[in-house]
């Protein structure tokens, strides 16, 4: 079966919208901030994405737009002068950067508190010891289309393929605090196919179209696509879904799979991090 991610996500975001609304009555203006600096297209298909999500569930929505050639400190002045507003609860800073080599500086100027997106380092160690408040969106989305099969992870075998920062690590880290034996694959790693006949779960997030075919899927897996590439206007996922929904028991498609959840799972971090700052 193929998972509906736009209906996970508008369960999600219907709740969201009660709890926007609760705080409003509590004198609050929750506020999620995004910065993105240059003009790569998808980037900006995201943010706009996300500014829509927030405005369907009452929250306000702030994108400040920098040029390419934005310097580190200047980006970093920015985010520290918005942090200020106490009505901002969340900030993200939509990736990749124009020049990589100082993102980890940059995110790790968001205030914890504020980190909707979990990149920060302690934000991460959180994650690894079991103390986070808030998980990762597109890992949270994963987990969410998982506890709505009612999959309990315990003893699963997952293969997790890809071990970007935005996905592949913490779902890695979520499943084995799950009870998961969790196989993980990176771009040196032999025999992928292997791997993943072997796993009830495959979760992958690499960005690279029919990465996942039909023969590499045993009968009744669960396979769940957060990989996007695009070709020209079309986008695609990592996930060959004709072949694989043939075998898996239940296939995201792309689009309309992970990515609506992903955005509903980051507003549910900005409206939890509003209420922890009115300790509701």
């Amino acid at each position: 079966m193929l998972i509906d991610g736009q209906k996970i996500a508008n369960e999600i975001l219907k709740d969201l919208k009660i709890r926007v609304e609760k705080l409003k009555k509590k004198g609050s203006n929750p506020t999620l901030a995004v910065f993105l600096i240059g003009d790569d297209k998808p980037s900006r298909i995201y943010v706009k994405k996300k500014e829509e999500a927030a405005k369907l569930i009452g929250l306000d929505f702030v994108c400040i737009k920098l040029p390419d050639e934005t310097s580190k400190n200047n980006i970093i002045e920015h985010i520290k002068k918005i942090q200020k507003n106490v009505d901002v609860a969340g900030i993200i800073v939509q990736l990749p950067l124009p020049h990589p080599d100082y993102t980890d500086d940059v995110l790790n100027t968001i205030d914890k508190k504020r980190d909707v997106d979990c990149l920060t380092n302690i934000n991460l160690g959180k994650l690894v010891m079991k103390t986070e408040f808030i998980t990762p969106p597109t890992a949270g989305a994963v987990f969410a289309i998982l506890n709505s099969l009612h999959i309990n992870l315990k003893g699963k075998n997952v293969t997790v393929v890809g071990m970007g920062a935005l996905v592949g690590k913490p779902v890695s880290i979520m499943a084995y605090n799950a009870y998961a034996s969790v196989t993980t694959c990176n771009s040196e790693t032999r025999d992928i196919s292997d791997k993943c006949r072997i796993a009830d779960i495959i979760i992958t997030g690499v960005g690279k179209k029919d990465l996942i075919r039909g023969n590499m899927v045993k009968s009744g897996a669960i396979v769940i696509d957060t990989g996007i590439s695009f070709e020209g206007k079309k986008i695609f996922g990592d996930v060959n879904v004709d072949e694989v929904k043939k075998i898996a028991s239940y296939v995201t498609p792309t689009p309309g799979g992970v990515g609506p959840i992903t955005v509903a799972q980051l507003l549910a971090n900005t409206v939890t991090c509003a209420e922890q700052h009115k300790n509701l």
